[in-house]
C-alpha cells in the first residue's frame, strides 16, 4: 500500500509540474449572474481533477488498473479528442493514446496542421477495462463528472469523438458510426464531430474508404477552426 501511495503521489507531482510549466496554477468557473440573484460556483482546478482521477476508487476498475489516465495536452485547446477508455499501453504509461492507435491519432493531428501538445486528448473512462473490453454504463457513469469538468475548464470549440462509445456520450442517437460521422452536433456551446476510432482504422487498414471518410471529417473540423 505504501509503494502504491508513493507512486500515486509521484504521478500527481509530475502533473503539477506540467501545469506549472503551462503557467496554470488553477482554473475556476467565472461568476454567473442571474436575474434575481448572483451565485458563484467553483470548479476544481485542473491539478485537483488529475489528483482525484489518479486516486479514484469509484468503480472496480481501480482494482485492476496499473495507472489511471487523466489525459494530456493544451489546457486552453480549441480542439479536444475523446476516446472511450485507455488500452494496455496507456494503462502501463498513464498517458492517453500512446499505443499503435495513438501513433495513428498523432499522425492525423499533425496532418490537420496541429501538434499533439496543441490539442487535448482524453477518454470518457479513465481506467483500462480488462482485456480492452467496452466500458460499461456503470464505469462511464463513475467517470463522467471528470470529463464534464475537463470540458468546462478547457472550453474547446470542437470535440472529436472517437468511435461509437465516445460518440454516444455526446450524441443521443441509435444510428451507427457511418451514419453519424461527418456532421457536427451541438453539445452546449461545443461542436462535436463523430468519427471512427483509430483502432477501427487499423483493424480495417486495407479499407481506403474508411481512411477517406475520417480525413473528410477532419477537414470539416479544420475548416471550422480556420485551419487550411
Amino acid at each position: 500500500m505504501e509503494k502504491k501511495a508513493e507512486h500515486i503521489l509521484s504521478n500527481v507531482e509530475e502533473h503539477l509540474k506540467y501545469f506549472r510549466l503551462l503557467g496554470i496554477e488553477s482554473l475556476r468557473r467565472e461568476t454567473r449572474s442571474g436575474s434575481s440573484d448572483e451565485k458563484s460556483e467553483n470548479l476544481l482546478s485542473f491539478p485537483e481533477i488529475v489528483e482525484q482521477i489518479l486516486t479514484c476508487q469509484k468503480c472496480h476498475l481501480s482494482r485492476t488498473r496499473k495507472h489511471a489516465v487523466p489525459g494530456e495536452g493544451n489546457l486552453r485547446a480549441d480542439l479536444m479528442f475523446v476516446g472511450e477508455a485507455p488500452g494496455r499501453d496507456e494503462d502501463i504509461q498513464g498517458r492517453p493514446f500512446v499505443g499503435r492507435a495513438g501513433q495513428l491519432l498523432t499522425k492525423i493531428i499533425n496532418a490537420m496542421s496541429f501538434q499533439r501538445d496543441e490539442v487535448y486528448i482524453t477518454n470518457i473512462v479513465k481506467c483500462r477495462p480488462p482485456e480492452n473490453r467496452d466500458p460499461t454504463g456503470e464505469e462511464i457513469g463513475s467517470c463522467r463528472d471528470y470529463l464534464y469538468a475537463q470540458i468546462e475548464l478547457i472550453k474547446p470549440k470542437v470535440i472529436v469523438s472517437l468511435g461509437r462509445i465516445s460518440t454516444r456520450f455526446f450524441v443521443t442517437s441509435n444510428l451507427g458510426m457511418t451514419a453519424l460521422r461527418g456532421d457536427f452536433y451541438d453539445y452546449g456551446p461545443v461542436k462535436v464531430m463523430p468519427t471512427f476510432h483509430p483502432s477501427y482504422i487499423i483493424r480495417n487498414e486495407r479499407n481506403k474508404k474508411i481512411k477517406r471518410m475520417v480525413w473528410e471529417d477532419m477537414q470539416k473540423v479544420m475548416a471550422l477552426l480556420g485551419k487550411k
